[in-house]
């Protein structure tokens, strides 16, 4: 593994989407994106997810890679609340098809969502459940801070409808969480794990992060034995992601303190021993749940999905964002809000809608993003014939070091060559390989 590694952990998309955000070129007017929403929600079978976007939070944790607004003023959420809902007024009165739309899945992410006053944040999901009806089993989940989270805010979420609830966690050895400013005892993480399944939340969600500062397989062990301790019913074991280029707040602490990749890779590989002991199931990349949680259902009825809000155990048509940096997906287009929250709320304040970018996917795209999304959720795709040469000669060395094997058309990867399903992915991706970025774009891909 070791020599794999030294060959293959080289820079590398996560693949959320395709094309990758940096190659985003021909971008959408916003009648554009209208036009898309209309008719890819119009189909009365098609599927509606919504992803609010919450940037705050009270303290920065270095390690964070998200786009958010740091600040102990809970003012900031008034303001913020509302241009929410000026939003989604926008979008009801410019998509008649969303009017009445049925909505499926429903993600707060951040940030902290959980930043919010109870009345605010329950103000935001009523101003959505009540233009837009639920489902059949709908999906509603929300990232919670445990350091910040109340029970009245688990309790009214619970009576909102949501069931799904994923914790802040990283890392529970005090050395590491000190590096990263993320300072939360055992304790805290205990109590809103137990208070959410008390009161119904059928799903519990921890993020843990390897290759932070400072981890050990001491320190990774403690980890992952308390996280056993509670038993989440799903787990994103996250790769950290370096790149200080994009985010000044990972140049607190610098490479040399980091784990080397031979380390970073035990990190993982010990952590996964641990859990398939306990009956958990890898999914895809980075992912875990329990036998009864629907998302290892959902791998193994190969349901499995992918966006930019993770792993899901169901499809949609069409993922609407709301939020400043939110990203919207249809069929044909993504496009993204503007990232600066103050600018976000300007553009709604104007009446216009807070679009910044986005890209057209052409008839190529939409072909790699399936294969790319087929090989991210089931670790096997079959390839279309026109591309079967090209495919197997990128990947031929990697076949010869056991990481891939094909099956006529189908290419599959190895149990050895699931930690470098970042670049297996490469072999579709038509931009990267025609435009080798300049300079650092990507964090390693182990």
């Amino acid at each position: 593994m070791k020599h794999l590694l030294q060959k293959y952990d080289t820079p590398a998309p996560r693949y959320t989407s395709y094309p990758t955000v940096p190659y985003w070129t021909d971008s959408p007017t916003v009648e554009e994106c209208i036009e898309s929403l209309e008719t890819h929600l119009s189909p009365k079978e098609s599927k509606l997810a919504m992803y609010l976007h919450i940037p705050f939070c009270e303290t920065l944790c270095t390690f964070c890679g998200c786009n958010t607004s740091i600040t102990k003023n809970h003012t900031v959420e008034e303001p913020y609340v509302k241009a929410i809902k000026t939003e989604l007024d926008l979008y009801l009165q410019k998509v008649p098809s969303l009017k009445g739309k049925d909505l499926s899945e429903l993600h707060l992410g951040g940030g902290s969502p959980t930043y919010l006053s109870d009345y605010n944040l329950q103000s935001t999901i009523e101003s959505i459940l009540n233009q837009l009806p639920s489902s059949i089993d709908p999906q509603y989940s929300i990232e919670v801070d445990p350091r910040r989270t109340r029970i009245s805010q688990l309790k009214l979420l619970h009576n909102l409808g949501f069931k799904r609830i994923s914790l802040g966690v990283q890392d529970f050895d005090p050395e590491v969480q000190r590096l990263v400013n993320r300072t939360q005892p055992f304790a805290l993480t205990e109590n809103i794990t137990l208070e959410a399944r008390s009161l119904g939340f059928n799903s519990v969600n921890f993020d843990l992060i390897y290759g932070l500062p400072k981890q050990s397989l001491n320190s990774m062990l403690y980890t992952v034995e308390k996280t056993l301790e509670l038993k989440p019913d799903r787990i994103a074991f996250y790769s950290y992601a370096h790149v200080p280029w994009i985010k000044a707040s990972q140049r607190l602490f610098t490479e040399a303190d980091l784990p080397d990749p031979t380390l970073k890779r035990e990190l993982y590989e010990m952590g996964r021993s641990l859990l398939e002991k306990e009956g958990y199931r890898e999914i895809g990349m980075d992912h875990f749940a329990l036998p009864h949680d629907k998302l290892w259902k959902a791998f193994h009825s190969k349901q499995l999905h992918r966006n930019f809000m993770g792993y899901s155990d169901s499809k949609t048509d069409v993922m609407l964002g709301l939020g400043s940096s939110a990203i919207s997906e249809t069929p044909n287009l993504f496009f993204q809000n503007i990232k600066l929250e103050m600018k976000y709320r300007k553009s709604l304040l104007d009446g216009k809608l807070p679009i910044l970018r986005g890209h057209k996917l052409s008839n190529s795209d939409r072909l790699r993003k399936l294969l790319i999304l087929e090989l991210m959720t089931s670790w096997e795709v079959k390839v279309p014939t026109d591309l079967l040469n090209h495919t197997k000669d990128f990947l031929s060395e990697m076949e010869k070091d056991k990481l891939v094997f094909w099956n006529e058309e189908t290419l599959s990867v190895t149990e050895l060559g699931k930690p470098f399903l970042r670049i297996i992915a490469m072999a579709f991706d038509e931009k990267l390989q025609s435009s080798k970025p300049a300079g650092p774009v990507f964090s390693k891909a182990i």
